[in-house]
């Protein structure tokens, strides 16, 4: 049975997608099969994959609706060695159009469960906003993964956030549970970085994962490329990085 990770922060810029773009592409070097799914309408980690997301005939804007399959939307990167629910502008709709439909924040769920023994990894990018898309995305998920800033304002509604995962996971999804808190764009020239990852440790209850996410130029370089950083980079602080959180992630199996 795949064990299914949505990435959240309703903060935009926090470095959410590099997450999911990376840390897929890490575990799928260590030889696990993953699947990331985007959930997000800027579509942003499916461009990060090479995948032109404009040209697309099914995406999970289409999956959601009912007019194909999950199995007609994945994209296997054959590269990277992921495979790809893809997203694009459309799905911004999507609120709108299943406004009425029946068990809405279990759809993406339902369509999970006919894959889900065919990966042992399946992330989720949520898009930067607790929307219906998040809580579908968490009504699937085994845990949530939250990256966090190294920023002055890093706890800014994480306490929102984590407030819907606890009302998610009372009434519906009452095996989800906090994967971890990643600290991300760290620098460690700085007080502040070092200044705000003592400041979450000590206000949050949460597993936090020791390792860090650099602040780094080829890491920021690597989507313009569609490529994940172990393939643009793969000697590079960031590649390393998210090569260690998925040994972190992988040991963390519940």
């Amino acid at each position: 049975m795949g064990r299914v990770i949505a990435i959240a922060n309703q903060k935009g810029g926090v470095g959410k997608t590099t997450t999911a773009i990376n840390l897929s592409a890490a575990l799928a070097e260590k030889g696990k099969k993953v699947l990331v799914v985007d959930t997000d309408p800027q579509g942003n980690t499916t461009s990060g994959f090479g995948i032109e997301k404009n040209e697309l005939e099914n995406t999970i804007y289409e999956l959601l609706l009912g007019e194909c399959s999950v199995q007609d939307c994945i994209i296997k990167d054959k590269k990277s060695g992921v495979s790809i629910i893809p997203s694009n502008v459309n799905l911004a709709a999507v609120e709108i159009e299943l406004i009425d439909a029946d068990k809405r924040e279990f759809i993406l769920k339902r369509e999970i469960d006919w894959i889900r023994e065919d990966y042992d990894f399946i992330m989720i990018d949520c898009p930067p906003s607790l929307s219906m898309l998040t809580v579908n995305a968490m009504t699937t998920a085994d845990t949530v993964l939250v990256p966090i800033q190294c920023e002055y304002y890093a706890l800014e509604g994480l306490s929102q956030l984590i407030h819907t995962v606890n009302l998610v996971k009372e009434r519906l999804n009452p095996d989800l549970d906090m994967e971890g808190v990643v600290f991300t764009m760290y620098d460690s020239r700085t007080n502040l970085s070092n200044q705000v990852v003592d400041n979450v440790k000590s206000v949050l209850q949460q597993k936090i994962f020791k390792t860090l996410i650099p602040r780094n130029v080829r890491l920021a370089e690597a989507p313009s490329f569609g490529m994940p950083i172990n393939q643009y980079d793969p000697k590079s602080a960031g590649a390393e990085a998210y090569a260690a959180l998925a040994d972190e992630v992988v040991k963390n199996r519940r």
